[in-house]
Parts: C-alpha cells; structure tokens; sequence
C-alpha cells in the first residue's frame, strides 16, 4: 500500500459535488473508494467515513421533510444539514492532509 494523502483530500472535497452536480458528492466518493481502497493507505477507513456521513445525512433529509409539515421544525434541519455538507468535508480534508482521522459527528455507522 502507498500513502497518497492528495487522493484522501480529494475524496473528501469531492462531496462538495453535490452544489454542482446534484448526485456527484456521493457517486465519486464511492468510487474512489471502491477502487482504491486496497491501493491507498488509509482510503478505507476514510472512504467509510465519508459514505457513512452521507447515508447518514440522506436520511436526516427524509426525517426533516414531514418535520416542515409540522410547527416548520424541518426547515431547521435542513438548514443545520446544509452548513454539515460543506463544513464537515473541509474539515475532514485538511485532518486527512494532515494524516489524522476522519470523524463526522452524528454519523451512523453503516458501513463497518
């Protein structure tokens, strides 16, 4: 295995595809991670992390959307998850240019 952290930042920063793209945030990251989590060191665990954290955030999205319905607590929500889409992976970023590991708070761990 070879250490590539540039490969790390850019799997982290790619999330930020979704303003772009709609759907990209998830699909690269995915990818990257399918492909070269035998090849990088440390692309596993931080590609978990990352899908871990969308999962995650896709289903706070679905709970937030009847939540709007009832006293507009929903609208909160999504507000508190707009600012996570960006600030978490530009953080995770700079922790995996600096060879530490990822963390996303409030994430479920799906993927193990």
């Amino acid at each position: 295995m070879k250490e590539n952290r540039q490969l790390l930042v850019l799997t982290h920063l790619s999330q930020l595809l979704d303003f772009v793209s709609g759907i990209g945030g998830f699909v690269v990251p995915l990818i990257l991670w399918a492909v070269k989590k035998d090849e990088i060191y440390g692309m596993d665990s931080h590609g978990k992390a990352i899908l871990n954290f969308r999962i995650t955030m896709f289903m706070y999205l679905l709970i937030c959307i009847p939540l709007v319905l009832l006293l507009g607590l929903g609208i909160i929500g999504f507000i508190i998850i707009g600012i996570s889409y960006v600030i978490f992976p530009i953080l995770n970023a700079i922790r995996a240019n600096n060879n530490e590991a990822p963390s996303y708070p409030f994430s479920i761990q799906f993927i193990n």
